[in-house]
């Protein structure tokens, strides 16, 4: 696959469809209208490890299938061995569809809320003459670069904070949601009235029961296409911090070791790197990374 197709502008790494009951509950008796081989399955397996990185684990064959189903309807295909075919020979556009039928983008605003309050003191402590960076490797669909937007203005007090966020994931649907930045209702109910009030436009008639980012929070986030598992990553250091949360879990050891080890260069000497709740990275790079507690990292080589 050409890797210069899949992380253009429009960044960082997906997250494998979590165990969604409903999913499974619905292809897990048999695989009964396209042909779905234990051997289909393991070849699926490698391809999304090979473009990703993403191990994909035994018992996500049921979940593979039916996000993928709807996609061999739509391009008339009896088996998956046939549409795993055309995923590698047909280029980038398909390869992406494959990459993103795969991924799932859970997330919320303000998710893992005890980092925004270390994260802003960390920044209001640094010393910059350039914006400092933040880097949010995973966004998903934008909840946690936008958190990240509301927090920096709520702590330096202006809609013009020197921060700059750069807000990456590998999935461009997601992505595209990210930057249109317009929310159903529901998708904000972790926010306070105040934040909702002050940060978002909501909708009226046929935008009823939806929300519009403020384009004073959209500016600060900058959304870009990147594959945290291979290829070049458009981020240039050195940055603040690193919120790279519940996507290593996806990964297997060697991969995050290597992630891990890309990382390293790309922080400033006193910058931080967030990991989600499950996620430990000091076996992995203990001689990169110590933790500072609440799964939160710094430099080993930080005095």
């Amino acid at each position: 696959m050409n890797q210069g197709a899949i992380q253009k502008s429009a960044s960082a790494t997906a997250k494998v469809g979590g165990d969604n009951a409903g999913e499974i509950q619905a292809s897990s008796s048999v695989f009964k209208s396209f042909e779905f081989s234990d051997a289909d399955f393991r070849r699926l397996q490698q391809m999304i490890f090979d473009y990703a990185g993403i191990s994909l684990n035994s018992n996500k064959k049921p979940m593979a299938y039916s996000r993928l189903t709807k996609r061999l309807r739509q391009l008339n295909m009896s088996t998956f061995g046939e549409y795993l075919n055309f995923v590698e020979s047909s280029g980038d556009d398909e390869c992406v569809r494959f990459i993103n039928a795969l991924t799932t983008n859970l997330t919320y605003f303000f998710r893992e809320p005890h980092h925004f309050p270390i994260l802003v003191d960390h920044l209001m402590g640094m010393a910059a003459n350039e914006p400092l960076v933040v880097w949010s490797a995973a966004c998903s669909t934008g909840e946690e670069p936008y958190s990240i937007a509301m927090a920096v203005i709520e702590a330096f007090a202006t809609d013009r904070p020197p921060v700059q966020i750069i807000a990456s994931d590998l999935d461009t649907e997601a992505l595209a949601t990210a930057a249109r930045g317009v929310y159903p209702m529901e998708k904000l109910q972790s926010l306070s009235p105040q934040r909702l009030k002050k940060f978002f436009l909501k909708g009226a008639g046929a935008q009823a029961g939806y929300a519009r980012i403020r384009p004073e929070v959209q500016r600060l986030v900058d959304f870009r296409q990147t594959n945290l598992h291979d290829g070049p990553w458009d981020i240039e250091g050195p940055v603040a911090a690193i919120f790279c949360r519940n996507v290593m879990i996806y990964f297997n050891k060697a991969t995050q070791a290597k992630i891990l080890a890309r990382f390293m260069p790309l922080l400033r000497p006193d910058g931080l790197l967030f990991a989600g709740h499950s996620e430990n990275f000091f076996y992995n790079a203990g001689d990169i990374f110590r933790s500072r507690g609440k799964t939160v990292y710094e430099l080993a080589t930080r005095t």
